[in-house]
């Protein structure tokens, strides 16, 4: 399978993703839809628990044992990779194609081997290249993401969280693939360092044209980075649309609560929170997933989901009917 730049890049459609566990079946991704082309950034949104990383874990097939269903359409350039099987996603897809940064860098990186040599091996197990052509790779890497070239010979632990976070960056991008997921890339870093980073996004996605798909919870940080938005909820997405529309004007009740919740600098009214909780993912409601806790519900919320065209905004909210 090869993957060649188009102007569509991926498209998501019934994306499912269901665990067993020992107390029943937990809907963690629930028929997830949205798109994204090329150079472009898509922000998912979202509280703890809405099933923002398992949506990662489905897109990379990074997945655990509990599996109850997995399904849906990932087509990425026009290609639906679901169909391939697992030798096939891991040789043509994962890392070529879809890349990933994970939350924690430390967790993910090696203690005791350099981190040059492993920024270097996904480039010769996917490139087929040599050790010194790879290790050509990662300064070139090194060099985007701000890594002084000499860290290609320190260990993780002599590295700050920032630099582990970066590197981490360099070790997604070192076999050039279209897409570039992160999840919570910046949670665990100060606030300083978390500027940093975004601002190391922004450059790689202006010189290098990648496109990225940036889960997080921080409205924030991610808003500096986005080209869409897209709103998760109880295993769904309930609103995408483009940032600059969806920042100063969210449609959802849910979107427009969780805005309200952000501080702001220069404002007069306090913070809001979202009364209630989140529904049961292995019990979820039959109607709108937000309805037992939106203000605005009415008898038609609870009976069946909603699904609407606004523009070039989806949002599924029956007030927008």
């Amino acid at each position: 399978m090869s993957i060649v730049k188009t102007d569509e890049l991926l498209k998501i459609e019934n994306l499912v993703l269901h665990f067993k566990t020992t107390n029943g079946v937990v809907q963690a991704v629930d028929g997830v839809d949205f798109e994204l082309g090329s150079n472009r950034a898509v922000v998912i949104l979202g509280e703890s628990g809405c099933g923002k990383t398992s949506l990662s874990k489905a897109l990379l097939r990074l997945l655990p044992r509990n599996v109850d269903k997995y399904s849906g359409k990932v087509l990425l350039q026009g290609s639906d990779v679901m169909t391939l099987t697992d030798e096939e996603y891991r040789q043509n897809v994962r890392w070529v194609g879809i890349s990933l940064v994970p939350q924690a860098a430390m967790n993910a990186l090696n203690p005791v081997i350099k981190v040059g040599e492993q920024v270097a091996e996904p480039a010769m197990i996917h490139l087929g290249l040599s050790k010194t052509e790879s290790l050509g790779l990662v300064y070139k890497m090194f060099q985007h993401v701000g890594v002084p070239a000499d860290f290609v010979d320190r260990y993780p632990f002599e590295l700050s969280g920032g630099m582990r976070q970066r590197v981490a960056i360099a070790m997604a991008l070192v076999t050039s693939p279209n897409l570039i997921v992160l999840d919570e890339p910046t949670s665990a870093l100060d606030l300083l360092t978390q500027a940093n980073i975004m601002n190391v996004l922004k450059r790689i996605k202006h010189e290098l044209g990648t496109s990225f798909i940036l889960i997080t919870h921080d409205i924030a940080t991610s808003s500096e980075l986005a080209d869409e938005v897209a709103i998760m909820y109880a295993g769904q997405i309930v609103e995408t649309g483009d940032a600059k529309g969806f920042f100063p004007a969210p449609l959802h009740p849910y979107s427009q609560m969780l805005m309200a919740s952000v501080p702001r600098l220069r404002s007069e009214s306090d913070p809001i929170f979202i009364t209630g909780q989140p529904p049961s993912l292995m019990n979820p409601p039959k109607g709108c997933r937000f309805a037992a806790r939106c203000p605005f519900r009415f008898e038609k919320c609870s009976e069946e989901p909603p699904v609407f065209q606004k523009g070039n905004r989806k949002v599924k909210c029956w007030l927008h009917q």
